[in-house]
């Protein structure tokens, strides 16, 4: 991990560690898209928990006439729509310069926070994101004031396909985009897609007229990620680290379009401080950032959910 020397010769990690880190995401998140989404480019800061986010909307087009003009007026509005972080996180340890000599350097700061990172940090941000998205979804209304609601039908090979297509016409319906859509599934559910009534194989040629490709990794150009069920409840407890909450409905199907979400991290602070009497001779590393997961007040037709209800800790 690189580092930034100040001019009071303290070392921060703070700005380095955050480019680290976004270049990560789209690699070891499991909703990495979702945080690479371009909506992440078109938000401002206000404060150090607050963003804005542009909202453009316009008239419609009238009749023109070739004999007169009408009045001219502005018929364009930019609101700002504000989002208030509110997940602040935090993350520290201590380091006996012994443990790093005798571990071969094993123990360093880069190689434990790598791990931290990788089986602690990493599958909590993927918690926290879809059970995010999905209790400010249900909180949100169609065009029509309809109450938005997942779907909760008993998913089979027979009926999967059926599912989806569903789930598919309900955003063509509120005209969402269909290049750049995402089915996130729970490993159980990419296995019932891979015998799902409908689905054909493809066989290689180059492989042996008896090689079979099972993979299913789109469907009507829709592109299918499995993540781990654990990591797709719709509600969690993250006291320290992220626990699934006892009443928690499991996923089964998590149908976006990047679009629709916002995803803010902002690293205020990460350092390491050299061993000293107030750390009794140890390391100290401390990390805090500000993150959220916003759904776009104008967007949450791009979502949509198959669960089945109050699954809990089971998957």
């Amino acid at each position: 991990m690189s580092t930034k020397h100040t001019d009071l010769g303290t070392v921060s990690y703070a700005d380095e560690y955050q480019k680290e880190l976004t270049g990560w995401f789209p690699n070891v998140l499991n909703f990495g898209a979702l945080y690479a989404t371009p909506n992440n480019n078109r938000y401002r800061w206000t404060s150090s928990k607050t963003i804005e986010i542009p909202s453009i909307r316009t008239s419609g087009r009238t009749n023109a006439s070739r004999d007169s003009i009408g009045t001219a007026q502005r018929n364009y509005d930019n609101a700002w729509e504000p989002k208030t972080l509110s997940n602040e996180r935090k993350w520290s340890t201590l380091i006996h310069p012994r443990d790093i000599d005798e571990t071969n350097f094993a123990a360093s700061i880069a190689n434990i926070t790598k791990v931290f990172n990788e089986t602690q940090k990493f599958p909590e941000m993927d918690a926290y994101t879809v059970s995010k998205i999905f209790a400010d979804w249900i909180l949100t209304e169609d065009e029509q004031g309809v109450a938005r609601t997942p779907d909760t039908t008993v998913l089979s090979v027979q009926n999967i396909l059926d599912v989806f297509d569903n789930l598919m016409l309900q955003m063509d319906n509120e005209r969402v985009p269909s290049n750049g859509r995402i089915l996130y599934v729970t490993h159980e559910v990419n296995k019932m897609l891979k015998s799902a009534d409908g689905i054909s194989r493809s066989i290689s040629v180059e492989d042996g007229p008896n090689a079979i490709d099972r993979r299913v990794n789109r469907l009507d150009e829709v592109t299918i990620i499995p993540v781990p069920a654990i990591l797709m409840k719709t509600a969690y407890d993250f006291t320290e680290g992220y626990e699934v909450e006892d009443d928690a409905s499991q996923i089964n199907m998590f149908l976006v379009h990047p679009l629709a979400v916002i995803t803010p991290v902002s690293y205020d602070f990460a350092d390491l401080s050299a061993p000293s009497a107030v750390t009794e001779g140890k390391y100290y590393y401390y990390e805090e950032s500000h993150e959220d997961v916003f759904i776009l007040n104008k967007q949450s037709g791009a979502i949509r959910f198959n669960i089945t209800e109050g699954s809990g800790t089971t998957s």
